[in-house]
């Protein structure tokens, strides 16, 4: 019992940990508003840990590397625990089954993120449109690179927007593929979902 609180406790935390690294990933990506009060939390939640990375991990453009290492090692960190309380001990596990681990948990809460973030923006725009919350401009701008090519191949139609409808069919076929890749890591068998 005590092992499962633990590893409860450890998901909660590597995950909301980890999600706060990757907002910092993608809002680099989409060029957000540095100066929003969340993106200023964010900066500040991420820069202990990835001063010393981006000093070993350039940038590229606006792709932020170090972000995403960062995010890597933390799930593999969480997963690391986790196996730790479930063995009771060290794991006895291979290093690079832990890194595809990571990689594929980290693809999962990206999707999982720009999912959670078009449903945002369509409810908003339903009932506040026009609306000048930091949060809600900085989801809209985190969704912006996502919908502007599909917005650019299907344009609103009488004032209907259809682009999320299609970026939620894309991200849910990512996601089906990610489970698959999950599956074939044997990832199912620590009891993480994705």
């Amino acid at each position: 019992m005590l092992a499962q609180i633990l590893i409860t406790i450890l998901q909660i935390v590597s995950t909301f940990y980890l999600t706060i690294v990757l907002m910092r990933f993608l809002l680099q990506l989409a060029r957000a508003d540095f100066y929003n009060p969340i993106s200023q939390f964010v900066v500040k939640a991420t820069n202990p840990p990835l001063r010393p990375l981006r000093k070993i991990i350039p940038g590229l453009g606006a792709l932020d590397g170090a972000s995403l290492v960062l995010a890597i090692l933390v799930q593999m960190l969480a997963f690391f625990l986790i196996l730790m309380a479930l063995s009771n001990g060290i794991p006895a596990i291979n290093p690079i089954t832990l890194l595809a681990w990571s990689v594929i948990t980290v693809l999962g809460l990206i999707v999982k993120i720009y999912f959670w973030s078009v449903i945002a923006i369509v409810v908003v725009s339903w009932i506040a449109p026009g609306s000048h919350h930091p949060a809600i401009q900085l989801v809209a701008q985190i969704t912006e690179p996502v919908m502007r090519p599909v917005r650019n191949i299907i344009p609103a139609m009488g004032g209907l927007d259809l682009s999320p409808i299609v970026v939620f069919l894309i991200l849910n076929v990512i996601s089906v593929v990610i489970n698959h890749m999950a599956a074939a890591a044997g990832l199912g068998s620590i009891g993480v979902a994705l």
